[in-house]
Protein backbone atom coordinates (compact mmCIF):
# COMPACT_ATOMS: atom_id res chain seq x y z
CA UNK A 1 0.00 0.00 0.00
CA UNK A 2 0.98 3.29 -0.77
CA UNK A 3 2.92 4.78 2.43
CA UNK A 4 4.09 1.31 3.51
CA UNK A 5 7.83 1.58 4.78
CA UNK A 6 7.97 -2.00 3.55
CA UNK A 7 9.06 -2.93 -0.19
CA UNK A 8 8.77 -7.41 0.34
CA UNK A 9 5.81 -9.26 1.99
CA UNK A 10 8.83 -10.71 3.72
CA UNK A 11 8.88 -8.56 6.24
CA UNK A 12 6.80 -9.83 8.96
CA UNK A 13 5.67 -6.65 10.69
CA UNK A 14 4.09 -5.72 7.09
CA UNK A 15 0.24 -5.17 7.21
CA UNK A 16 -0.61 -4.60 4.15
CA UNK A 17 -3.77 -6.58 2.65
CA UNK A 18 -2.47 -9.77 0.96
CA UNK A 19 -3.50 -10.18 -3.21
CA UNK A 20 -3.92 -13.02 -5.27
CA UNK A 21 -2.89 -13.24 -9.09
CA UNK A 22 -3.26 -16.34 -11.08
CA UNK A 23 -5.53 -18.73 -12.91
CA UNK A 24 -7.67 -21.15 -11.13
CA UNK A 25 -9.94 -23.54 -13.74
CA UNK A 26 -9.25 -21.73 -16.75
CA UNK A 27 -10.23 -17.92 -15.15
CA UNK A 28 -8.13 -15.18 -14.78
CA UNK A 29 -7.87 -14.05 -11.14
CA UNK A 30 -6.42 -10.64 -10.12
CA UNK A 31 -7.61 -9.85 -6.60
CA UNK A 32 -7.42 -8.47 -2.94
CA UNK A 33 -8.21 -11.22 -0.58
CA UNK A 34 -8.99 -8.63 2.13
CA UNK A 35 -6.78 -10.55 5.13
CA UNK A 36 -3.58 -9.66 6.02
CA UNK A 37 -2.40 -13.27 7.54
CA UNK A 38 -0.50 -15.67 5.41
CA UNK A 39 -2.02 -18.56 7.07
CA UNK A 40 -5.74 -17.14 6.39
CA UNK A 41 -4.45 -15.93 2.85
CA UNK A 42 -3.39 -19.74 2.33
CA UNK A 43 -6.91 -20.87 3.73
CA UNK A 44 -8.53 -18.93 1.24
CA UNK A 45 -6.63 -20.26 -1.73
CA UNK A 46 -6.76 -23.82 -0.78
CA UNK A 47 -10.25 -23.32 -0.47
CA UNK A 48 -10.66 -22.31 -3.93
CA UNK A 49 -8.04 -25.11 -5.18
CA UNK A 50 -10.76 -27.38 -3.69
CA UNK A 51 -14.12 -26.03 -5.14
CA UNK A 52 -12.18 -24.40 -8.49
CA UNK A 53 -16.15 -23.70 -9.86
CA UNK A 54 -17.64 -21.38 -6.55
CA UNK A 55 -13.67 -19.85 -6.26
CA UNK A 56 -15.22 -16.64 -7.24
CA UNK A 57 -18.42 -16.82 -4.77
CA UNK A 58 -17.57 -14.72 -1.38
CA UNK A 59 -19.65 -14.19 1.21
CA UNK A 60 -20.54 -10.69 0.50
CA UNK A 61 -21.49 -11.49 -3.11
CA UNK A 62 -23.61 -14.50 -1.98
CA UNK A 63 -25.50 -11.39 0.40
CA UNK A 64 -26.03 -9.52 -2.42
CA UNK A 65 -27.71 -11.53 -4.36
CA UNK A 66 -29.78 -13.05 -1.94
CA UNK A 67 -30.93 -9.71 -0.87
CA UNK A 68 -31.75 -9.11 -4.32
CA UNK A 69 -33.77 -12.18 -4.82
CA UNK A 70 -35.83 -10.87 -1.50
CA UNK A 71 -36.54 -7.36 -3.14
CA UNK A 72 -37.52 -9.35 -6.57
CA UNK A 73 -40.21 -11.70 -4.79
CA UNK A 74 -41.84 -8.52 -3.53
CA UNK A 75 -41.06 -9.40 0.46
CA UNK A 76 -42.61 -6.48 2.35
CA UNK A 77 -39.97 -4.13 3.31
CA UNK A 78 -39.98 -4.75 6.96
CA UNK A 79 -38.90 -8.81 6.27
CA UNK A 80 -36.17 -7.36 3.95
CA UNK A 81 -34.70 -4.87 6.57
CA UNK A 82 -34.90 -8.43 8.86
CA UNK A 83 -32.68 -9.51 6.29
CA UNK A 84 -30.37 -6.99 5.51
CA UNK A 85 -29.69 -7.06 9.27
CA UNK A 86 -28.52 -11.00 9.30
CA UNK A 87 -26.49 -9.98 5.94
CA UNK A 88 -25.13 -6.81 7.07
CA UNK A 89 -23.23 -8.88 10.19
CA UNK A 90 -22.29 -11.82 7.71
CA UNK A 91 -20.55 -8.91 5.22
CA UNK A 92 -19.36 -7.50 8.21
CA UNK A 93 -17.47 -10.13 9.72
CA UNK A 94 -16.24 -12.54 6.66
CA UNK A 95 -17.71 -10.17 3.50
CA UNK A 96 -14.51 -11.10 1.40
CA UNK A 97 -14.04 -14.74 2.21
CA UNK A 98 -15.29 -17.42 0.11
CA UNK A 99 -18.98 -18.78 0.96
CA UNK A 100 -17.37 -22.28 1.59
CA UNK A 101 -14.59 -21.51 3.97
CA UNK A 102 -17.51 -20.45 6.30
CA UNK A 103 -17.82 -23.04 8.73
CA UNK A 104 -20.34 -24.31 11.91
CA UNK A 105 -18.32 -22.43 14.34
CA UNK A 106 -18.59 -19.46 13.01
CA UNK A 107 -21.96 -19.23 12.88
CA UNK A 108 -22.21 -20.31 16.22
CA UNK A 109 -20.08 -17.25 17.61
CA UNK A 110 -22.20 -14.95 15.48
CA UNK A 111 -25.27 -16.36 16.95
CA UNK A 112 -23.33 -16.28 20.62
CA UNK A 113 -22.92 -12.57 20.38
CA UNK A 114 -26.41 -12.14 19.63
CA UNK A 115 -27.79 -9.78 22.97
CA UNK A 116 -31.86 -10.84 21.84
CA UNK A 117 -34.73 -12.06 23.37
CA UNK A 118 -35.20 -15.96 22.72
CA UNK A 119 -37.91 -15.53 20.56
CA UNK A 120 -36.42 -12.82 18.49
CA UNK A 121 -32.41 -15.11 18.37
CA UNK A 122 -35.04 -17.66 17.58
CA UNK A 123 -36.43 -16.20 14.49
CA UNK A 124 -32.71 -14.17 13.34
CA UNK A 125 -31.51 -17.62 13.12
CA UNK A 126 -34.50 -19.13 11.03
CA UNK A 127 -33.27 -15.85 8.56
CA UNK A 128 -30.27 -16.81 8.52
CA UNK A 129 -30.59 -20.94 7.50
CA UNK A 130 -32.59 -19.16 4.86
CA UNK A 131 -29.84 -17.66 3.67
CA UNK A 132 -27.25 -20.85 3.26
CA UNK A 133 -30.82 -22.49 1.68
CA UNK A 134 -30.56 -19.93 -0.72
CA UNK A 135 -27.11 -20.24 -1.09
CA UNK A 136 -27.46 -24.40 -1.44
CA UNK A 137 -29.95 -24.22 -3.85
CA UNK A 138 -28.12 -21.62 -6.04
CA UNK A 139 -25.01 -24.70 -6.21
CA UNK A 140 -22.51 -22.36 -4.28
CA UNK A 141 -22.35 -24.98 -1.29
CA UNK A 142 -22.96 -28.62 -0.51
CA UNK A 143 -25.10 -28.17 2.17
CA UNK A 144 -26.40 -25.82 4.90
CA UNK A 145 -24.45 -24.96 7.58
CA UNK A 146 -26.53 -23.15 9.68
CA UNK A 147 -28.61 -26.46 10.13
CA UNK A 148 -26.18 -27.06 12.84
CA UNK A 149 -27.18 -23.84 14.93
CA UNK A 150 -29.31 -24.99 17.45
CA UNK A 151 -32.20 -22.92 18.39
CA UNK A 152 -32.60 -21.03 21.98
CA UNK A 153 -35.68 -22.81 24.18
CA UNK A 154 -38.55 -20.31 23.95
CA UNK A 155 -41.09 -20.31 27.10
CA UNK A 156 -44.37 -19.22 25.76
CA UNK A 157 -46.06 -17.20 28.64
CA UNK A 158 -49.88 -17.42 28.43
CA UNK A 159 -51.72 -14.48 26.84
CA UNK A 160 -53.02 -11.66 29.47
CA UNK A 161 -55.63 -9.37 28.20
CA UNK A 162 -56.49 -5.90 30.57
CA UNK A 163 -59.76 -6.67 32.51
CA UNK A 164 -61.91 -4.49 32.56
CA UNK A 165 -60.48 -2.41 35.42
CA UNK A 166 -57.66 -1.97 33.93
CA UNK A 167 -58.87 -0.81 30.51
CA UNK A 168 -60.35 2.02 32.71
CA UNK A 169 -57.28 3.07 34.07
CA UNK A 170 -55.65 3.41 30.16
CA UNK A 171 -58.35 5.72 29.41
CA UNK A 172 -58.08 7.54 32.43
CA UNK A 173 -54.68 7.81 32.30
CA UNK A 174 -55.14 8.91 28.30
CA UNK A 175 -56.66 12.30 30.10
CA UNK A 176 -54.00 13.42 32.23
CA UNK A 177 -50.87 11.86 30.54
CA UNK A 178 -49.50 15.59 29.53
CA UNK A 179 -49.55 16.16 33.77
CA UNK A 180 -46.88 13.60 33.75
CA UNK A 181 -45.33 14.37 30.16
CA UNK A 182 -45.75 18.05 29.48
CA UNK A 183 -43.64 18.18 26.35
CA UNK A 184 -46.22 16.16 24.59
CA UNK A 185 -48.53 17.96 21.89
CA UNK A 186 -51.94 19.63 22.95
CA UNK A 187 -54.52 16.72 21.49
CA UNK A 188 -52.39 13.51 22.15
CA UNK A 189 -54.75 12.52 24.90
CA UNK A 190 -57.58 12.24 22.24
CA UNK A 191 -55.37 10.27 20.07
CA UNK A 192 -54.15 8.29 22.43
CA UNK A 193 -57.57 7.33 23.78
CA UNK A 194 -58.58 6.94 19.92
CA UNK A 195 -55.32 4.32 19.69
CA UNK A 196 -56.42 2.14 22.67
CA UNK A 197 -60.07 1.88 21.39
CA UNK A 198 -59.41 1.15 17.98
CA UNK A 199 -56.51 -1.69 18.80
CA UNK A 200 -58.99 -3.21 21.34
CA UNK A 201 -62.13 -3.54 18.98
CA UNK A 202 -60.27 -3.94 15.70
CA UNK A 203 -57.06 -6.50 17.07
CA UNK A 204 -54.95 -3.95 14.79
CA UNK A 205 -51.09 -4.73 15.51
CA UNK A 206 -49.94 -1.44 16.48
CA UNK A 207 -47.92 -1.16 13.25
CA UNK A 208 -51.11 -1.54 11.54
CA UNK A 209 -52.95 0.74 13.42
CA UNK A 210 -50.90 4.22 13.26
CA UNK A 211 -50.22 3.67 9.53
CA UNK A 212 -54.16 3.06 9.40
CA UNK A 213 -56.15 5.84 6.33
CA UNK A 214 -58.94 7.28 6.47
CA UNK A 215 -60.38 5.65 3.58
CA UNK A 216 -59.97 2.15 5.82
CA UNK A 217 -63.04 2.90 7.33
CA UNK A 218 -66.31 2.91 5.77
CA UNK A 219 -69.91 2.06 6.90
CA UNK A 220 -68.91 1.28 10.40
CA UNK A 221 -66.41 -0.94 9.38
CA UNK A 222 -62.58 -1.61 8.84
CA UNK A 223 -61.18 -2.52 5.35
CA UNK A 224 -57.01 -3.25 5.84
CA UNK A 225 -54.78 -5.63 4.62
CA UNK A 226 -53.08 -7.13 7.56
CA UNK A 227 -49.38 -6.13 7.14
CA UNK A 228 -47.73 -9.84 7.93
CA UNK A 229 -49.99 -11.61 5.47
CA UNK A 230 -51.37 -8.99 3.30
CA UNK A 231 -55.27 -10.79 3.80
CA UNK A 232 -58.24 -8.55 3.42
CA UNK A 233 -59.96 -8.16 6.42
CA UNK A 234 -63.06 -6.17 7.47
CA UNK A 235 -63.61 -5.19 11.20
CA UNK A 236 -66.64 -3.64 12.32
CA UNK A 237 -65.79 -1.19 14.99
CA UNK A 238 -68.27 -0.29 17.30
CA UNK A 239 -69.85 3.38 17.99
CA UNK A 240 -67.47 4.76 20.32
CA UNK A 241 -64.33 3.93 18.52
CA UNK A 242 -65.49 5.35 14.95
CA UNK A 243 -66.55 8.48 17.22
CA UNK A 244 -63.06 8.50 18.43
CA UNK A 245 -61.35 8.22 15.25
CA UNK A 246 -63.58 11.04 13.49
CA UNK A 247 -62.45 13.00 16.17
CA UNK A 248 -59.24 13.40 15.88
CA UNK A 249 -59.59 12.82 12.13
CA UNK A 250 -57.40 16.74 10.65
CA UNK A 251 -58.55 17.85 6.82
CA UNK A 252 -55.86 17.50 4.32
CA UNK A 253 -54.54 14.39 6.48
CA UNK A 254 -55.16 10.71 4.77
CA UNK A 255 -53.53 9.27 8.29
CA UNK A 256 -55.62 9.02 11.66
CA UNK A 257 -52.15 8.74 13.83
CA UNK A 258 -49.28 9.77 11.35
CA UNK A 259 -48.52 13.54 10.92
CA UNK A 260 -46.87 13.13 7.47
CA UNK A 261 -43.38 14.14 8.92
CA UNK A 262 -40.38 11.71 9.59
CA UNK A 263 -40.26 8.24 7.87
CA UNK A 264 -43.59 6.19 7.88
CA UNK A 265 -41.85 2.93 9.09
CA UNK A 266 -40.67 4.91 12.29
CA UNK A 267 -44.29 5.80 13.73
CA UNK A 268 -45.02 2.13 15.46
CA UNK A 269 -42.11 2.88 17.34
CA UNK A 270 -42.43 6.70 18.16
CA UNK A 271 -46.30 5.79 19.25
CA UNK A 272 -45.09 2.17 21.07
CA UNK A 273 -43.40 4.59 23.49
CA UNK A 274 -46.09 7.16 24.01
CA UNK A 275 -48.20 3.80 24.78
CA UNK A 276 -45.68 2.20 27.44
CA UNK A 277 -46.00 5.67 29.50
CA UNK A 278 -49.39 5.64 28.98
CA UNK A 279 -49.73 2.17 30.76
CA UNK A 280 -47.12 3.15 33.09
CA UNK A 281 -49.12 5.89 34.45
CA UNK A 282 -52.40 3.58 34.55
CA UNK A 283 -49.73 1.12 36.63
CA UNK A 284 -50.57 -2.05 33.92
CA UNK A 285 -47.17 -2.44 32.88
CA UNK A 286 -46.44 -6.58 32.50
CA UNK A 287 -43.07 -7.10 33.93
CA UNK A 288 -42.32 -10.12 32.00
CA UNK A 289 -43.78 -8.80 28.74
CA UNK A 290 -41.90 -6.54 25.94
CA UNK A 291 -44.76 -5.59 24.07
CA UNK A 292 -47.46 -3.82 26.09
CA UNK A 293 -49.19 -2.77 23.27
CA UNK A 294 -50.03 -6.34 21.97
CA UNK A 295 -52.36 -6.83 25.06
CA UNK A 296 -54.83 -4.97 23.58
CA UNK A 297 -54.67 -7.13 20.52
CA UNK A 298 -54.69 -10.05 23.57
CA UNK A 299 -58.31 -8.57 25.04
CA UNK A 300 -59.86 -8.22 21.42
CA UNK A 301 -59.28 -11.73 20.81
CA UNK A 302 -59.79 -13.18 24.23
CA UNK A 303 -63.11 -11.56 24.59
CA UNK A 304 -63.94 -12.84 21.14
CA UNK A 305 -63.26 -16.78 22.51
CA UNK A 306 -64.80 -16.39 26.08
CA UNK A 307 -68.28 -15.60 23.77
CA UNK A 308 -67.96 -18.70 21.51
CA UNK A 309 -66.54 -17.33 18.68
CA UNK A 310 -64.54 -19.94 16.74
CA UNK A 311 -60.81 -20.24 17.40
CA UNK A 312 -60.34 -19.95 13.47
CA UNK A 313 -62.92 -16.97 12.79
CA UNK A 314 -60.55 -15.49 15.83
CA UNK A 315 -57.53 -16.35 13.47
CA UNK A 316 -59.13 -14.65 10.60
CA UNK A 317 -59.85 -11.75 12.26
CA UNK A 318 -56.00 -11.26 13.75
CA UNK A 319 -54.60 -12.33 10.11
CA UNK A 320 -52.56 -14.71 11.27
CA UNK A 321 -51.01 -16.95 8.48
CA UNK A 322 -52.38 -19.79 9.96
CA UNK A 323 -54.98 -21.44 13.04
CA UNK A 324 -51.73 -23.23 14.54
CA UNK A 325 -50.54 -19.83 15.36
CA UNK A 326 -53.90 -18.89 16.99
CA UNK A 327 -53.66 -21.88 18.73
CA UNK A 328 -50.36 -21.88 20.55
CA UNK A 329 -50.95 -18.39 21.77
CA UNK A 330 -55.40 -18.24 22.60
CA UNK A 331 -55.35 -22.22 23.16
CA UNK A 332 -56.65 -21.66 27.28
CA UNK A 333 -59.53 -19.18 26.50
CA UNK A 334 -60.93 -21.10 24.13
CA UNK A 335 -64.50 -21.29 25.47
CA UNK A 336 -65.91 -24.46 24.42
CA UNK A 337 -62.61 -26.40 25.18
CA UNK A 338 -62.64 -24.86 28.68
CA UNK A 339 -66.02 -26.41 28.99
CA UNK A 340 -65.67 -29.53 27.66
CA UNK A 341 -62.37 -29.96 30.22
CA UNK A 342 -64.58 -28.96 33.07
CA UNK A 343 -67.52 -31.55 32.07
CA UNK A 344 -64.94 -34.32 32.31
CA UNK A 345 -63.56 -33.11 35.23
CA UNK A 346 -67.28 -33.15 37.09
CA UNK A 347 -68.29 -36.30 35.20
CA UNK A 348 -64.86 -37.93 36.56
CA UNK A 349 -65.82 -36.67 40.16
CA UNK A 350 -69.41 -38.20 40.15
Amino acid sequence: MKGCRFTSRKERNCQCPIAVEGVLAGRKIRKSLDVRGWEAAQKIVRDWEANPNCAAVTVKEACDKFIEDAEARNLSEGMVRKLKLVTKELTGRFGAISLRSLSVDDLRTIVHGWKLAPITKQKRIEMMRGFFRFCTDSGWLDRNPAKAVRLPVVKHRPTLPFSDEQMERIFWACEVIRETHPKMLPGIEKKLRALVLLMRHSGLRISDAVILTRDRVKGGKLFLYQAKTEEPVWVPLPEIVLTALAGIAEEGNPYYFWTGKGKLRHAPTEWQDRLKKLFTIAGVIDPGSHAQSHRLRDTFAVGLLQKGVSLETVSILLGHQNVGVTERHYNPWVRSRQEALEAAVKAALQ
